[in-house]
C-alpha cells in the first residue's frame, strides 16, 4: 500500500475531477473507518493513507507539485502549505458521514451529535411498503422491527467486564491533530469516537458489539396522503441508549402502484376507454373515483386522449392543505372489424356528410397541382 501512487490508493485517474476525486475517497473512508472495522489494523493503516492521499490530491498546489515531483517533492513543504480544501473537505465529509453536525430529518435522516461512546446510532431507518389505498386514505400499521438494547454485561462498552485500555490510535487524548502546511487541526478521534479508550478484550456475551438485538411489533398511523419516497419520524422507536432513552424510528414509503388509477402527487389519473360512437354522440357514463364513482358528461364530438378534470377528487395533501384533482383522460376505442350491414350503415353515414366527409380532398387538391408541376406533366 505504501508504495502506490495517490491516486491507485484513492482509485482515480490521474486526471480526474475534484468531484470525482471526492466521490471515491467518501467511499472509501467509509468503507475502512475504524468505526466500521473495530480490532482490524490492515483496515486502520489503509484509512490513515487514504486521508493521506485526499488531503495532497484535494489541493491544487500540493496536486501540482505531487504530479511533478511525487511524495518526495512534499517532505520539504510539511505536507504542503496553503489551503486548497483538503482538510475542510475531510471534516465536511466526516461531519456528513458520521454525524459530526446536527441535522434535521431529510437531509440525511436525523444524523445528529451522538455521546461518543455509544456503539451505534440510536435512530435508525426502515423502508415501508404501503397498498395504493393505504397511502391515499391512511391507515394504522403494525410493522415488526428489530432494535438495539446495551449490553447489560459490559455496560455497553463491548469490552470484558467494561474494562477498557488506552487507545493505541490517539493515545488516549480522543482528538487526533491533522497537519495543513503551518496549521495543525484537531479532530475526534476516528477509532475510539473520542473516548481515548478502546477494547482490551472483547465482551463474550456481545462479541465486543456492546449491544443485543430485540425484536417488537409498534403500531403507527400513516397520514392520508403520503407518497413513495415520503419518510415518517416515529418517535422514541429506535435504539435504546445506555441510559435507557429511545431513539426514533425513520419510515420511507414505497407506494404500490394500481390497476386503474395512476398517481402524480396530489392528482390521481384514470384513462376512460370509450367507443367511437359515444365520443362522436355524446353520452353520460360513470367512471370510477377514490371514494366510489363519478359522471361523466362526455360532449359532442369528444376527442381521442381529450382530459375532463374533477377538482377536490385527488389526493389529500399530506401536510393538510386543499385536495387534488382526478383527471380522467378518453382513450379512443375504434372497431377491429365490421359486418356487412354494419359497412352498409357507415357508407351511408359518410354519403350523409357529403364533402365534409372526404376532409383529405380539399386538403391535398392544391398538393397535386404543385407536384405536377415538378415534373412539368
Amino acid at each position: 500500500m505504501a508504495e502506490m501512487s495517490y491516486y491507485e490508493v484513492l482509485e482515480v485517474s490521474r486526471d480526474c475531477s475534484g468531484a470525482e476525486l471526492k466521490k471515491s475517497y467518501r467511499k472509501l473512508a467509509m468503507k475502512y473507518h475504524p468505526d466500521r472495522n473495530h480490532d482490524d489494523k490492515e483496515a486502520e493503516d489503509k484509512f490513515k493513507v487514504v486521508n493521506e492521499a485526499y488531503q495532497v490530491l484535494s489541493n491544487e498546489e500540493k496536486r501540482g507539485v505531487y504530479d511533478r515531483y511525487g511524495k518526495a517533492g512534499l517532505d520539504g513543504q510539511g505536507m504542503g502549505s496553503g489551503f486548497g480544501g483538503g482538510m475542510d473537505d475531510i471534516m465536511d465529509i466526516f461531519n456528513s458521514m458520521f454525524g459530526g453536525t446536527g441535522g434535521g430529518f431529510g437531509s440525511g435522516f436525523g444524523h445528529t451529535r451522538r455521546d461518543p461512546s455509544q456503539k451505534y446510532a440510536l435512530d435508525f431507518e426502515l423502508e415501508l411498503p404501503l397498498a395504493f389505498q393505504e397511502a391515499v386514505f391512511g391507515c394504522d400499521k403494525k410493522i415488526d422491527i428489530t432494535f438495539k438494547t446495551p449490553c447489560d454485561d459490559c455496560k455497553g462498552t463491548g469490552a470484558k467486564d467494561a474494562k477498557l485500555e488506552t487507545c493505541d490510535y490517539c493515545q488516549g487524548q480522543g482528538q487526533v491533530l491533522m497537519r495543513q502546511g503551518a496549521m495543525q487541526f484537531a479532530q475526534t478521534c476516528p477509532k475510539c469516537q473520542g473516548e481515548g479508550q478502546s477494547i482490551a478484550h472483547r465482551c463474550n456475551s456481545c462479541s465486543g458489539r456492546g449491544y443485543h438485538e430485540e425484536d417488537d411489533t409498534v403500531s403507527i398511523k400513516i397520514p392520508a396522503g403520503v407518497d413513495s419516497g415520503n419518510r415518517l419520524r416515529a418517535q422514541g422507536y429506535g435504539n435504546e441508549s445506555k441510559n435507557g432513552s429511545r431513539g426514533d424510528l425513520y419510515l420511507t414509503f414505497h407506494v404500490e402502484e394500481d390497476e386503474n388509477f395512476i398517481r402524480n402527487g396530489k392528482d390521481i389519473y384514470v384513462e376512460v376507454p370509450i367507443f367511437f360512437t359515444q365520443a362522436i354522440l355524446g353520452e353520460t357514463i360513470v367512471i370510477p373515483a377514490l371514494e366510489g364513482e363519478l359522471e361523466l358528461s362526455l360532449k359532442q364530438s369528444t376527442k381521442d386522449k381529450e382530459q375532463f378534470i374533477f377538482e377536490g377528487k385527488g389526493v389529500e395533501d399530506v401536510h393538510g392543505g386543499r385536495r387534488g384533482r382526478l383527471v380522467a383522460q378518453v382513450r379512443m376505442i375504434l372497431p377491429k372489424k365490421i359486418n356487412k350491414e354494419q359497412k352498409e350503415l357507415l357508407e351511408q353515414l359518410q354519403e350523409s356528410y357529403g364533402v365534409e366527409s372526404k376532409p383529405h380532398k380539399s386538403t391535398f387538391d392544391g398538393a397535386f397541382d404543385r407536384v405536377k408541376g415538378w415534373f412539368g406533366n
